[in-house]
């Protein structure tokens, strides 16, 4: 039988069971997957996001430091969600390389905390939060510049799921302190380290690299875990560490927050703020809050 020759723009493709055309090439339609649903974690890392880029990235707001962890992408979609007009005079100051990434193909504009040394709002992820709002952070190695823009903003807000909500770190966090160290010291700062109270300190390896984790500045990472009597008084570990020569940054933020907020697996968020209060917060399911207890919100 001979072939019917090419296919025109007005000959509609001739298709075989398999749904390819005779010429062999598959046929490509408009119709897109249904998204994957989310777990319970991520729909609750999703929702303390949208949460909190809802109550506290308001019009006004023209500096937004963006952080970094597997809860900021949610993040990065809120504000996107919020428009272009929104978003349209606003400069955004990344954490590291994730969170430049994202600003970047969100199609937001890149700023640099040189050029902004003062921020309107950082929103970041933790590794772990206690009842005062004091905060492991260093997982990803990027605590240095993350502490710098939450330094440098007037508003700093936490976003986690519910596995990050502890009464005392260390608790749900057990890799332990995050220390940037410069290179030549690790050994010594080691050695201090154990001194102090965490004698299973330990240079952080890489995992699919021979040789240490390497941060975005160039240093080493020593992970180190303290005992519950010490983790406590978290300011008076970080005082400690932060004092010994050859440290660069300590993963505990300490005073820094005004509010964390934590996803819930029944679709709740849970809100602690720096002035003790927490509130539990509904959702509708789009991630819009529409009931609140324990207190209320503010900016």
């Amino acid at each position: 039988m001979p072939f019917p020759g090419p296919v025109s723009e007005s000959t509609p493709a001739l298709t075989s069971s398999t749904g390819e055309t005779l010429t062999g090439r598959p046929i490509f339609t408009d119709l897109k997957p249904p998204a994957p649903k989310l777990s319970d974690i991520e729909a609750s890392k999703r929702l303390a996001a949208w949460t909190a880029v809802d109550r506290h990235v308001l019009r006004e707001h023209k500096v937004i430091g963006i952080g970094s962890g597997s809860t900021v992408p949610y993040v990065v979609e809120r504000i996107i969600a919020q428009g272009r007009e929104a978003n349209k005079d606003r400069v955004f100051i990344p954490t590291g390389f994730q969170s430049k990434e994202l600003i970047v193909s969100g199609q937001l504009l890149l700023g640099d905390v040189d050029q902004y040394p003062r921020i309107d709002v950082t929103i970041d992820g933790a590794d772990e939060v206690d009842k005062d709002l004091n905060c492991i952070k260093g997982g990803g190695a990027c605590h240095l510049r993350e502490k710098v823009l939450a330094e440098a903003a007037d508003t700093f807000v936490v976003v986690a799921d519910y596995r990050k909500n502890s009464d005392v770190l260390g608790h749900n966090y057990s890799a332990g302190v995050p220390v940037e160290v410069a290179p030549f010291a690790y050994a010594k700062v080691l050695q201090n380290l154990h001194v102090l109270g965490s004698p299973k300190a330990a240079l952080r390896m890489a995992v699919k690299k021979a040789g240490p984790v390497v941060s975005d500045n160039g240093n080493f990472v020593i992970d180190a875990p303290f005992p519950e009597e010490l983790m406590l008084d978290p300011y008076s570990i970080l005082t400690k560490i932060k004092m010994l020569t050859g440290v660069v940054e300590v993963g505990l933020f300490c005073h820094m927050a005004k509010a964390a907020y934590f996803g819930n697996q029944d679709g709740s968020v849970t809100v602690k703020w720096n002035d003790g209060r927490i509130e539990q917060v509904a959702s509708n399911g789009q991630g819009d809050v529409h009931a609140a207890t324990n207190g209320s919100a503010s900016h």
